[in-house]
């Protein structure tokens, strides 16, 4: 059975960020990733269409797994469109800074996965990549307080001389 249509999700939960494609015991290096998080139904009728859901194992007893779908990023033929919201307006990312993702406190994700089906020495499968994602982000006080005093560094001005010890004892 071959998938064809997009998953579009509004306020999407998402887990194991590696947005730089970090090496780790998962993850070869180089290979952008997270996962989407599903709901029990959901995730069911991705799987019966051919979607490749993964489950995480209960905390208790009791409870019911998780359903998730690892989702790739991709650069190169089908770049992904991500963009990154604030109160002070949208960014789009790109291949390099991406990574910012990694670490960043999100309020919201709006995204759409697109499917890949692939069939290699009699094997087939679908694999999920990024196609677009709207990136909310939580912003504290003090980036409300600051975001309107220039950044030098994007300025070309020089930072403070850094002084040695005996030059700053002479001062």
């Amino acid at each position: 059975m071959k998938v064809t249509n997009n998953i579009s999700m509004e306020d999407a939960r998402i887990c194991f960020r590696n947005f730089s494609g970090a090496e780790g015991k998962f993850n070869p290096a180089g290979r952008r990733n997270f996962c989407v998080l599903f709901d029990p139904e959901m995730a069911q009728i991705l799987e019966r269409d051919g979607w490749n859901m993964k489950y995480l194992k209960p905390r208790e007893e009791g409870d019911e797994a998780q359903a998730y779908l690892q989702v790739s990023v991709a650069y190169g033929n089908f770049d992904p469109k991500l963009v990154l919201i604030t109160s002070h307006g949208k960014t789009i990312l790109d291949e390099d800074s991406v990574s910012l993702l990694d670490w960043a406190e999100i309020k919201t994700i709006d995204l759409i996965i697109r499917p890949y089906n692939w069939d290699v020495n009699g094997k087939s499968g679908v694999k999920a990549y990024a196609k677009s994602m709207y990136i909310t982000i939580k912003e504290d006080e003090f980036e409300q307080k600051y975001f309107d005093i220039p950044d030098t560094a994007l300025m070309g001005i020089a930072a403070p001389k850094d002084y040695t010890d005996a030059e700053f004892e002479e001062r």
